[in-house]
């Protein structure tokens, strides 16, 4: 399928931060630290109740796979659950974790050799939302003033970041989205994210919550 790239010159909101709802927060802040991802995440305490798969994931892009084994082990010794250990693919290499408050990191590079050393350096952190109908909502956050960078039908949408936001945000079919970290698409309740945006609080297709950042709990640190 051809990639269509489509570009928007309204700018009503944009994502600013991400938070994610965590039960324990003094365990969280602790294990987001070693991960390596605090400074990319705010937290905040919340009992609310949640079962199975919690619709979204969040993926680091890094440079070679060495520095994919390096975030996949810091995450382990924190306590995070391999779902997937990471291995090549057609696409490059990476695997998937499970962070101790529920959340799924996927880790992965499309280079299938190292350049060069180790490091701990994040090229990109993508926070991809499982929706059923990935047009549908396309346009609903187009209508939001949300710019899309690239597009590949009714698969998979990404939007271009905001020129504050450490994150990106992109759409994803949900049942897809559950089959590649590894996981039963089935779940209920909470979320157990917030995303802080530029404007007003709303509320997407797929029931994932928007608020003013400004309005959201400190973060990690």
């Amino acid at each position: 399928m051809v990639m269509a790239t489509t570009t928007f010159t309204a700018a009503v909101t944009s994502l600013a931060s991400v938070t994610l709802e965590v039960a324990d927060l003094e365990a969280a802040r602790r294990f987001y630290r070693a991960f390596g991802v605090d400074t990319y995440l705010r937290l905040r305490a919340s009992e609310a109740q949640s079962t199975g798969f919690r619709g979204f994931t969040l993926a680091l892009t890094v440079s070679g796979p060495a520095n994919v084994d390096g975030f996949v082990g810091a995450a382990v010794d924190a306590g995070a659950t391999v779902l997937k250990p990471a291995a090549k693919s057609l696409w490059g290499y990476g695997g998937v974790v499970q962070a101790p408050d529920g959340t799924i990191w996927k880790i992965a590079t499309s280079a299938k050799k190292d350049t060069g050393p180790a490091t701990r350096e994040i090229d990109e952190v993508v926070l991809l939302l499982g929706v059923e109908d990935v047009k549908a909502t396309k346009q609903f956050y187009v209508g939001r003033g949300l710019t899309v960078a690239k597009s590949f039908g009714g698969k998979y949408a990404e939007f271009a970041a905001g020129p504050s936001s450490p994150v990106t945000l992109a759409l994803y079919k949900r049942r897809a989205l559950a089959k590649e970290v590894g996981v039963p698409a089935d779940g209920t309740g909470s979320h157990r994210i917030v995303v802080g945006g530029t404007a007003d609080a709303f509320t997407d297709p797929d029931g994932f919550a928007w608020e003013a950042a400004e309005s959201l709990a400190p973060t990690v640190s």
